[in-house]
């Protein structure tokens, strides 16, 4: 008895993950390396422009999450091909993926660890 009332739940549950559950994704860095490879990806650098200037991923462009006009530079992206962020550790990045989602961005790849992993591992 305890298994029909509890696959229902589970059900309901799975239905009802918030937007962000389910387009944004953290990927390890050998992933996410991999899939910015291409020049034509959307790959975004939300760190702060000094940040950016010490240091980015290549094909990088910079879009400071502290920035008054943030959302705005999001504008010109094409909300229906993947996003892929990052920033120093991974906090500003987590925030930054949750604010495209709720902008209809489809996908969003968001790298673990940041750009101190990236840095870190000799890229």
């Amino acid at each position: 008895m305890k298994q029909l009332v509890i696959l229902p739940l589970l059900i309901v549950m799975s239905l009802s993950k918030p937007l962000q559950d389910q387009v944004i994704t953290v990927l390890p860095l050998n992933k996410f390396i991999a899939l910015t490879k291409d020049k034509d990806v959307q790959l975004i650098d939300v760190r702060t422009p000094e940040e950016f200037k010490q240091g980015h991923i290549i094909n990088a462009k910079n879009i400071d999450f502290f920035s008054q006009n943030f959302d705005v530079q999001f504008e010109n992206l094409d909300k229906s091909k993947p996003v892929y962020i990052y920033c120093r550790s991974g906090n500003r990045s987590g925030k930054a993926a949750i604010k495209l989602a709720k902008k209809g961005f489809v996908k969003i790849l968001d790298l673990e660890g940041g750009y101190l992993n990236y840095s870190k591992n000799n890229h």
